[in-house]
């Protein structure tokens, strides 16, 4: 080979100067574009992610609300009275139901479900105390001091409740009632916009009478045949006329 065609050939073998420069520059204009529009679809994605996440774990915390209501129980605050223990407003809800949890023994919870704030958010915290009979007099805020707070649902999402009985007629309290409400309401809004999220569902009470009530009818032997009125005042055999 000639000294001539070896000079060629090494001449063209490599990039010139020039070349890396146009390369360089073109690499940089794609990973700008791309940068671009990474920055633009990246945050919205992040969005999305984070409320599909939020959502879920706010279902999680309805089906807790939900299995805890379920196993409300019909008690009575102490032996002279025939009402349960169960005190219900739009915010929260206090009830009775059977001890659960790892640590929990043979007995009665006083649970109560509902908002509170923390560092200047509304958070909705379930609390619970072991159930005693209350002094007769006392309301139940006076005599139960509830601990080990749960943090269930916090901002942006807010829980609110209502309540029915066998009528499907739902209130917004459920207080000194002759018997418990067929149905809980549970509504999960967020708090910013005032949304209701798909996850809101309805909590049935599996026990509404004494234990005694045992008829198909509903109506109770004894005694207890006279107690069964709805919150409204309003005997239970005369709705049903």
């Amino acid at each position: 080979m000639s000294p001539a065609s070896a000079a060629r050939r090494a001449h063209e073998r490599g990039f010139t100067l020039i070349e890396t420069i146009v390369a360089l520059a073109l690499m940089g204009l794609l990973l700008s574009a791309l940068a671009s529009i990474t920055a633009q679809w990246l945050p919205n994605w992040n969005k999305g992610f984070g409320r599909i996440q939020r959502s879920e774990l706010a279902g999680i915390a309805l089906e807790r609300i939900a299995a805890d209501l379920a196993a409300t129980e019909f008690i009575p605050a102490n032996r002279d009275s025939r009402r349960p223990l169960f005190d219900g407003s739009e915010l929260s809800v206090t009830f009775v139901r059977t001890a659960a949890g790892p640590n929990a023994g043979p007995g009665l919870d006083v649970v109560r479900l509902g908002e509170t704030k923390d560092r200047g958010e509304f958070v909705t915290v379930r609390s619970r105390t072991r159930f005693t009979p209350l002094p007769v007099g006392l309301s139940l805020s006076e005599q139960t001091h509830l601990g080990d707070p749960v943090v269930l649902l916090q901002a942006p999402f807010r829980l609110s409740f209502a309540y029915a009985g066998p009528d499907h007629v739902w209130k917004s309290t459920w207080r000194n009632a002759d018997r418990l409400p067929a149905m809980i309401k549970l509504t999960v809004r967020d708090a910013a916009s005032q949304r209701v999220l798909s996850v809101s569902t309805i909590a049935p009470v599996h026990v509404q009478l004494p234990s005694d009530c045992t008829k198909p009818d509903g109506k109770c032997n004894d005694n207890n045949a006279q107690g069964a009125t709805e919150p409204g005042g309003r005997d239970d055999r005369d709705r049903r006329t």
